[in-house]
């Protein structure tokens, strides 16, 4: 069974270690990770705690990207549902760091570096400092400032990215395979309930799918700039799709039988991700890509490759 571990550098990693510095958030983690999820009365119980605490708790542990949440249809109304996201926490130095991902080959790509794309409006792009060509014109996406790109969104279609295969080059045997992104669905405003099924595929194969429970704009997103109006998308979910021997998962959860063996990475020299909201899927609600300097995570769409040495 694999397990899913965070390494965190005390020097750059302040807001996990602010998520990890509470007893009640730590009790909520390990009762996430012994009992499996649960909604936030449902914590509040079983801690004996007010719903108030239990509340504000959930959020800072979301926004250290510790748990992640998603919405669920209740019996009177919707419900949030609690995901622990890692099964161990290591607390390292840099220095300490570099032997244990030794086997790990990363590459991050700015969400502008697309090489292929196929979209529908409304739909946009924009860097820190402004909005790319002209919103809603799907042709806007072929403009060559893509490349500063920290935010795109589009209603149907595509990007896709094509990523060096590292492993092949250095003759490494690869073990399993992560993509991970920050990610939301996309509505003329925003709201937190609006689904939306995003499809990622590796060298044409689809790998599966996640529901994003909504587009969210109740606060601003921590690294999205003063200029982007507060009613547009502010941030999203951070996700992590693993293709491994048995099968692909999101966040831990499979999804998918599509394996290792299915992709046949070793035959390829590149690695091409399509992420897309297919034309026929059953929650159509667009797409919000978050890069650096938008959202709440200050990152790329980065690859990982596990190799065996």
């Amino acid at each position: 069974m694999s397990r899913n571990f965070l390494v965190v550098d005390p020097e750059e990693s302040i807001e996990v270690l602010k998520g990890l510095a509470s007893p009640v958030r730590v009790r909520i983690l390990k009762l996430l990770h012994v009992d499996g999820s649960m909604n936030g009365n449902d914590i509040a119980a079983k801690l004996d705690l007010p719903q108030s605490t239990v509340s504000m708790n959930i959020q800072i542990l979301e926004a250290a990207g510790l748990i992640r949440t998603e919405t669920q249809k209740a019996r009177k109304g919707n419900q949030k549902i609690c995901h622990s996201t890692f099964d161990e926490i290591l607390v390292m130095f840099k220095e300490d760091i570099a032997p244990l991902n030794s086997r790990v080959i990363e590459v991050s790509m700015p969400i502008g570096l697309y090489t292929s794309c196929e979209v529908s409006a409304p739909c946009g792009l924009c860097s820190t400092e402004g909005i790319i060509g002209l919103l809603d014109v799907p042709h806007a996406f072929l403009d060559p400032d893509r490349m500063k790109a920290g935010l795109v969104w589009f209603t149907r279609g595509y990007l896709e990215y094509q990523f060096p295969n590292n492993a092949k080059l250095s003759q490494n045997v690869i073990e399993s395979m992560e993509f991970s992104m920050e990610l939301s669905s996309e509505v003329p405003g925003t709201s937190a309930d609006w689904p939306s099924d995003i499809t990622l595929s590796v060298n044409g194969k689809e790998i599966g799918t996640w529901m994003s429970p909504g587009d969210f704009g109740d606060k601003r997103g921590v690294y999205t700039p003063d200029w982007w109006k507060l009613k547009g998308s502010q941030y999203g979910k951070l996700k992590t799709w693993r293709v491994m021997p048995d099968g692909s998962y999101v966040d831990g959860i499979k999804i998918s039988p599509v394996s290792l063996a299915d992709l046949d990475l070793g035959s390829h020299h590149s690695i091409r991700l399509r992420i897309a909201v297919k034309q026929g899927a059953k929650h159509p609600g667009g797409i919000n890509i978050f890069g650096r300097g938008f959202g709440n995570y200050d990152q790329d769409i980065v690859l990982r490759l596990m190799t065996d040495r």
